[in-house]
């Protein structure tokens, strides 16, 4: 597979991570809500400063499983992606606009967030079970390959955070719609990319 390759499926995994409801988008919307559009911005880049020592540590493991272990974590990580899907796909059936609005409060500060994305454990399992072993794909193949995933990854990770904020800051109204229908979309892309999971590891068997 060729470099661009790799970045659409940054592009494509960036927009599933971004999109798919959690505490750190849960929490990204309270604070918007609370504290406007300036305020909350710095936050989208949490990731950047969380993800480093989790992708280190990820990448450090992978790279040195054989060739069976890879296929059980692309197995595991297509149940797991599978699993995401079904979730958003509830989400989106039982959405509850008010739920947002309902986080407990917390200071707003990109320490803060970046603090309670490490915390979480889903970077951990997005990582190790997901993206990690793509990752790692891609690098073995050149340095290249592994850099433009990273890039089409964070670059859609972070423009979508971005785009949840305005959002819930500049047309209150239209959010929960916006939102709802993003999480729709994140469960079709989790889905594709769960079937897409299954494929690679059939491909290593093969």
């Amino acid at each position: 597979m060729n470099v661009l390759s790799f970045v659409l499926q940054g592009i494509g995994y960036g927009f599933a991570a971004a999109a798919q409801p959690g505490p750190f988008q849960a929490y990204l919307i309270s604070q918007t809500l609370r504290n406007g559009l300036r305020r909350t911005l710095v936050a989208a880049l949490a990731p950047l400063i969380s993800d480093g020592p989790i992708i280190a540590l990820v990448l450090l493991v992978l790279s040195r499983v054989p060739d069976s272990l890879r296929i059980g974590l692309y197995l595991v990580g297509g149940t797991f992606i599978l699993y995401l899907s079904r979730g958003a796909i509830l989400a989106w059936r039982r959405f509850d606009p008010a739920a947002a609005a309902q986080v407990a409060p917390g200071q707003q500060s990109l320490w803060h967030a970046a603090l309670m994305n490490a915390l979480s454990p889903g970077p951990y399992l997005f990582w190790s079970l997901v993206t990690g072993p793509l990752l790692l794909q891609g690098w073995r193949t050149s340095p290249a390959h592994g850099i433009g995933f990273l890039a089409g990854f964070y670059a859609t990770l972070i423009a979508t955070l971005v785009a949840i904020i305005v959002i819930f800051s500049r047309a209150r109204q239209l959010g929960p719609r916006v939102n709802r229908a993003l999480i729709g979309v994140s469960a079709i892309t989790l889905a594709g990319f769960g079937v897409y999971q299954f494929y690679q590891a059939y491909r290593l068997l093969a």
